[in-house]
């Protein structure tokens, strides 16, 4: 990891980054335009999904003309069959922050992404770089044996920890790459290869928008119906026509499988836009959850009220 990510350029001028977390709907984008706007901040993508060029739509990503009001940095940067790791994000993030911070402008960060921002401010363990040969054998297992095949050979050669406790297929595979080329279980190499946090919690203002269930619910549902409109079938037609693998991290965002029903036939308009609402609900629960539970010192915001920006930024 470079030396920014091990503390040694942290900011100088006492003046805070603001950082906004939240689930999915939560009004994160626009409170940050808010609070750009009135410091003459820059807002930095902090959303894994947002990172790809070919998810406006899909990710709720910032509109052209919201994008035109201040600077935004880090949106719809890869293509969609680029996968990206919280590694690689927290290297371009520090250097977007010290980019802005040397102008003189204030970094406001956002997203829903829990991960990104815990790497930001309690510091990050960046995974080793895995031998295509070794990164091909974990995948082909994914594709023949699935997650019981992962951590069936997980166990074989001794990491008993992520064969228990994890259960997404990429993260077992990650897991399985990292003991075959180092020798080591993944949570033993994390704990061996942390970094130090970039920034410290006097650095900084941490916000979680934690809204009411049913006025989370409401807009959930206006956004099912908008990624079911024109635009957005659009957007997902054109992604699932360039035929990409369906492990890669854009091809799992939440509208592109059930819209992929809609344009197949499997499903009409009706139950694609249930089946969205659906799943983006179950993911907002599991966001909110993870906030409860990682971030339990950021302060709380109830976006359903109005927020007083010029007292929270005081």
């Amino acid at each position: 990891m470079n030396d920014s990510l091990e503390g040694s350029r942290h900011l100088s001028d006492g003046r805070r980054v603001i950082l906004i977390a939240g689930p999915t709907a939560s009004g994160k984008s626009a409170l940050a335009l808010e609070i750009a706007q009135k410091l003459g901040g820059v807002i930095i993508n902090a959303d894994s999904m947002q990172l790809y060029e070919d998810l406006r739509i899909v990710s709720a990503r910032p509109s052209i003309d919201e994008e035109a009001l201040v600077p935004h940095r880090l949106y719809g940067i890869l293509p969609a069959s680029t996968p990206f790791s919280t590694g690689a994000w927290l290297r371009r993030a520090v250097d977007e922050i010290e980019a802005v911070r040397a102008s003189g402008q204030v970094p406001v960060l956002v997203g829903g992404t829990g991960l990104y921002f815990k790497a930001l401010t309690e510091g990050f363990a960046d995974l080793p770089e895995i031998p295509e040969t070794v990164r091909r054998e974990a995948r082909n297992l994914a594709d023949r044996e699935g997650v019981e095949g992962l951590k069936t050979r997980l166990l074989e050669l001794g990491d008993t920890n992520a064969s228990r406790t994890l259960q997404d297929p990429q993260r077992l595979a990650r897991a399985l790459e990292v003991l075959m080329a180092t020798g080591e279980p993944l949570s033993i190499w994390q704990e061996n290869h942390q970094s130090r946090p970039y920034l410290a919690p006097g650095e900084t203002t941490r916000i979680v928008l934690a809204p009411p269930r049913a006025w989370l619910h409401n807009r959930i549902e206006q956004r099912a119906q908008l990624m079911m409109g024109p635009e957005g079938i659009t957007e997902v037609r054109k992604l699932l026509e360039r035929g990409l693998s369906t492990k890669l991290p854009a091809m799992r965002a939440i509208g592109v499988a059930e819209i992929g029903t809609y344009l197949s036939g499997e499903n009409d308009i009706a139950e694609t836009t249930y089946r969205l609402t659906v799943a983006t609900r179950q993911y907002a629960k599991r966001q909110e959850t993870w906030f409860r539970n990682q971030m339990p010192d950021w302060q709380r915001l109830d976006p359903s009220s109005e927020i007083d920006t010029a007292k929270l930024l005081s």
